[in-house]
């Protein structure tokens, strides 16, 4: 699938007080209504489709879209990924960064660009982090998106054993390998509905392993471990004020959908959108229904002085 072209389409980096390096990319009005999108697990932004990102911006909004720690050109930590022993067990080493910290990664890039709210779109992990930052973070957050994400509680959204068993094989070494991967990951949980174009997906594969700045193995599992130290969410997102929309696939086989349910159950006024055959992927074929909640939901909030430059 082709990546938005002209002005704003290049990546951009906004260098934190933290000392992370966060790669972005900035498309569309500049003086619009700005959408975070964060991305899930593993995920560089070029996950994001280039229609994805179009229809968002045909539909009046101005798209950052960044890469998180740990994923695309954004730093990668310095500190050893947690074993798989770890992270089958859930216990993240003394030096694991949290949801919150990447939260402030997503916060700085919005400081850089100068903008004070924005709706919050994030999927799977994403979906965590942008609950994080509506969570701590109101006065910046004009709506919240979730998407095939979770509250982090042990009883809800857990994968499916055939999925355990696939995150659970060597990480791919090659390009080649981690293209066959994600081929082999994402027929599985993609859904029934929607069978997945083996070519864009790979073009996919290829283009995030191409775009990493360090090892995506470790960079992956020192995420997992972000989500493991944060645990359950649950009384956190209770505090969430944003109008918030959640959307989950009815055969998910990553997020169970029972994490979008407990999301809806622990957000007062949250939204549900639960689609019917979609899977833990959002393919070409249902990035024109997925879009038009967004948009929609967004448009309900309105502007609300999501430009509005901060010092």
């Amino acid at each position: 699938m082709p990546e938005p072209s002209g002005a704003g389409s290049a990546d951009q980096y906004a260098n934190l007080p933290s000392g992370m390096t966060i790669c972005f990319r900035d498309h569309g009005d500049k003086d619009a209504p700005a959408i975070l999108l964060v991305a899930g697990l593993g995920e560089d932004l070029t996950f994001w489709s280039g229609s994805f990102v179009g229809s968002l911006v045909s539909r009046g909004f101005r798209v950052v879209a960044i890469d998180n720690r740990d994923a695309g050109r954004s730093t990668f930590v310095a500190a050893p990924p947690p074993g798989l022993w770890r992270q089958l067990t859930g216990r993240p080493r003394g030096d694991a960064y949290a949801l919150a910290d990447m939260a402030q990664d997503a916060l700085g890039v919005l400081d850089h660009l100068g903008i004070g709210r924005a709706h919050l779109v994030g999927r799977s992990m994403g979906g965590m982090i942008a609950q994080t930052v509506a969570a701590t973070a109101p006065e910046r957050t004009l709506s919240l998106t979730s998407v095939y994400s979770t509250t982090g509680a042990r009883k809800v959204g857990q994968p499916a054993l055939s999925t355990i068993r696939l995150l659970a094989a060597p990480p791919a070494r090659t390009r080649t390998a981690a293209v066959r991967a994600h081929l082999r990951l994402t027929r599985h949980v993609a859904g029934v509905g929607h069978p997945i174009d083996d070519a864009a997906e790979a073009a996919v594969a290829a283009r995030g392993w191409d775009r990493s700045a360090g090892d995506p193995a470790a960079g992956t599992a020192r995420q997992i471990q972000a989500i493991q130290r944060s645990g359950d969410r649950t009384a956190q997102l209770r505090r969430i004020t944003a109008p918030t929309l959640v959307i989950h696939g009815d055969r998910d086989l990553l997020v169970s959908p029972s994490g979008g349910a407990a999301t809806v159950r622990a957000i007062r006024s949250a939204q549900h959108v639960v689609v019917p055959g979609m899977g833990h992927h959002i393919p070409e074929a249902l990035v024109g229904p997925v879009t038009t909640y967004i948009s929609q939901h967004a448009h309900r909030v309105g502007e609300g002085g999501s430009h509005v430059r901060i010092s």
